[in-house]
């Protein structure tokens, strides 16, 4: 694989750029085209490439999927758990609310608010909807800040949060208690629409301390 990470970078292959075919791989290599092919198919995994169909294979736009599945493979082995997990998105968003608040374009606070007001009227209905709406929100607010390692690194804690999510939701038992969770998203929301770094931060510290709360609560640790 490294091989082919090196000719991507020595002829400055971009995303979307095609790589040469399997077979001219193989002799540019000096191996075989079934250990090149495996070689595609794990760099294809790390979404490095990306192959489809017969096509050939071309350098990917880089997203979370890859470390998405690290961090999941790591907390239920045992490497990590749920709550060292939290504190380290905790550290994360509160400075990637921060910067959202600062370098928001107006079109990505407004949608933030969108959002909140959608939460409020998913309230009603099941929870699969709120579900993402709030991964939504959390999301937006890392590309926000401007910076695509944060969105990156972000998003690729959504496999956890998309199992852990419904059960925090068990754990807040009643509507009113749904409803000041929502009401904390909204908070964040307007104190980026202001750009009040500081308020931000504050809302958004809330929020974890909340979630931290409602996951010991149903013995998540």
């Amino acid at each position: 694989m490294s091989g082919i990470r090196d000719l991507i970078r020595s002829q400055g292959l971009r995303p979307g750029d095609m790589l040469p075919s399997e077979a001219a791989l193989a002799t540019h290599l000096g191996v075989s085209r079934p250990v090149t092919r495996e070689a595609l198919r794990g760099l294809a995994t790390l979404r490095i490439l990306d192959i489809g169909g017969s096509r050939k294979a071309r350098v990917a736009m880089p997203d979370a999927s890859a470390l998405s599945l690290v961090l999941d493979h790591a907390t239920y082995s045992q490497g990590l758990s749920i709550q060292q997990i939290l504190d380290v998105r905790r550290t994360m968003e509160m400075r990637t609310v921060a910067l959202a608040a600062m370098r928001r374009s107006d079109a990505e606070a407004t949608e933030l608010l969108d959002i909140t007001t959608q939460m409020f009227t998913a309230l009603e209905g099941g929870h699969a909807e709120l579900m993402e709406l709030d991964i939504r929100f959390h999301s937006l607010i890392a590309n926000a800040s401007g910076n695509h390692l944060y969105a990156m690194l972000v998003d690729s804690f959504w496999v956890i949060t998309r199992q852990t999510w419904p059960i925090g939701w068990r754990s807040r038992a009643n509507h009113q208690n749904r409803r000041d969770n929502i009401k904390c998203h909204e908070r964040i929301a307007t104190a980026i629409m202001a750009q009040d770094a500081r308020r931000a931060e504050e809302a958004m510290s809330e929020h974890f301390d909340s979630a931290v709360s409602v996951l010991l609560r149903a013995g998540i640790t």
